[in-house]
């Protein structure tokens, strides 16, 4: 008898977040789940694991096809542990956040979020990363979660190419519909505020605002969320920019 899907679920909220809760009960719905997550939250840790400590997962939860793990590693850590530790068997698919904030344009490249989903298609399976643009703790994901379930439908039904992942971004409020996109050109104008603490010593606090190149552009993500609309990015773990690579072919070196 075929078993149900797999379903790998982990963000770089924490192992409490509100948004891993909504997003695991969407997922019950289509098949088995496996919640790993970090203990602590873990924003804006990207692809980045775990080599100068070892890995702790401790169980959380556990009843008929749903388990929950917390541990002590990244976002990516999880999923690694998921594919080759605390599974007899591969997950057929990876699903990462419902992150509370957007990961829209280059936010996709510091993401621990989408971190989770692209090491998931990385393992060969279909892999969504989800967002919600609000960044309250306590913030209403109804709407969100019912994009998550049309998105996750279509590619249950469809799959993805193989080592492609979509990064997926819900704006706050009314959803008027969801929009392919290609991500947007920009760039975060990374200030640091400058401080000093009681001993005279120096400090830095990330700070700065992000620079929109293309405001207009209706192909965009930034465009479809400004617009009220979900916006869905393929994304190819293949970094090789091939228009450059053909400019170089004649380059002596």
């Amino acid at each position: 008898m075929n078993k149900a899907p797999l379903i790998l679920i982990s963000n770089d909220d924490g192992i409490h977040a509100k948004g891993l809760k909504e997003l695991t009960e969407v997922m019950r719905l289509f098949g088995e789940v496996l919640v790993i997550a970090p203990e602590v939250p873990m924003s804006g840790m990207s692809g980045a694991i775990t080599v100068d400590k070892p890995l702790r997962a401790v169980k959380v939860e556990e009843e008929d096809g749903y388990t929950s793990y917390k541990c002590n590693g990244t976002p990516v850590d999880c999923v690694k542990l998921g594919f080759n530790q605390l599974t007899d068997r591969p997950p057929n698919f990876v699903v990462s956040g419902i992150n509370h904030g957007a990961n829209s344009s280059v936010s996709v490249v510091y993401s621990g979020t989408m971190g989770a989903a692209i090491e998931g298609c990385l393992h060969g399976v279909p892999s969504i990363g989800f967002s919600l643009c609000d960044y309250a703790s306590d913030a209403d994901f109804s709407k969100a979660k019912m994009i998550a379930a049309r998105i996750f439908q279509s590619i249950f039904e469809q799959g993805l190419p193989l080592f492609t992942c979509l990064n997926v971004n819900i704006p706050k409020g009314n959803v008027n519909g969801v929009k392919l996109c290609r991500q947007t050109k920009g760039k975060w104008m990374e200030e640091f505020e400058k401080r000093t603490d009681p001993h005279s010593r120096d400090y830095f606090w990330l700070s700065g605002y992000f620079k929109n190149f293309e405001p207009e552009v209706e192909d965009t993500d930034l465009f479809a969320l400004e617009n009220q609309m979900a916006s869905i990015v393929p994304i190819n773990v293949d970094m090789t920019c091939f228009e450059t690579l053909e400019q170089m072919k004649n380059w002596k070196f």
